[in-house]
């Protein structure tokens, strides 16, 4: 599906980044592992290479023009080309909007929303000469449909959308696709320290009856980044179990 394509992901080496990560290198793409924390990145760049796949490790904070504009150049020397770009980074600052601190929505906003800007700005200047391209960004259900308590991340996502959507149309002439996927309840790390009965009430909020996991998430990536999607773009894609339609 993207044998030999050059994948830039972006909060790779943990979560959702690192199983989106995994599925494309499974399918024979290079992988440029992108991500804040230099050991962590090391050491899952180390595990992909004892599986076969050519990967590279790049530290980067996706806020800093510099440090995106790095990551681009260290792919294009590596690898040649950069085929995919895949805008997973996110943080998340909670609190109810009464409580909300300034410096709690601005940092949301620049991570989650500025830093899917940046990124997309230098790959794409690549992929438009290359004519040739695939930007995914990872969004959010609550973008969608609203979260008490999350009105910056919900802003950043549903932000992220309106990207999608504009930067599909100026780099569609380039043969450049850009789309989202929106994930909604994901199992992680911070889902399965809850008490079993929230667990059960999340769950009891979405038809399919169950909350979704990483790899749900990196196959959705993975379609569309692949060949199979190339008359698909500016499209927000939900794997949510049903919990918006």
């Amino acid at each position: 599906m993207v044998q030999d394509k050059v994948a830039i992901v972006t909060g790779a080496s943990r979560g959702i980044g690192r199983s989106i990560s995994l599925a494309l290198a499974g399918q024979g793409a290079k992988i440029v592992a992108v991500d804040i924390d230099p050991v962590a990145t090391e050491a899952f760049v180390a595990e992909l290479k004892a599986q076969g796949t050519e990967a590279i490790a790049v530290q980067g904070n996706v806020t800093v023009t510099e440090d995106v504009e790095n990551m681009v150049k260290v792919a294009k020397e590596t690898f040649a080309r950069v085929d995919i770009l895949v805008n997973n980074a996110g943080i998340t600052r909670d609190a109810l909007l009464f409580r909300m601190k300034d410096e709690d929505w601005d940092a949301v906003l620049t991570v989650n929303l500025k830093g899917a800007f940046l990124c997309s700005r230098a790959a794409a200047k690549v992929m438009a000469k290359q004519r040739y391209g695939r930007i995914i960004n990872i969004a959010s259900v609550v973008g969608q449909m609203g979260n008490a308590g999350q009105a910056n991340y919900c802003a950043s996502k549903a932000g992220l959308m309106g990207l999608t959507r504009s930067n599909a149309r100026e780099l569609a002439k380039r043969n450049v696709t850009v789309n989202a996927v929106a994930p909604g309840f994901i199992a992680t790390d911070m889902t399965d320290a809850l008490p079993e009965a929230k667990r059960q009430e999340l769950a009891a909020q979405i038809p399919l009856a169950r909350l979704g996991s990483a790899d749900d998430i990196a196959n959705a990536v993975l379609f569309l980044a692949s060949e199979q999607s190339g008359y698909i773009t500016g499209q927000v894609l939900g794997v949510n179990g049903g919990m918006y339609m």
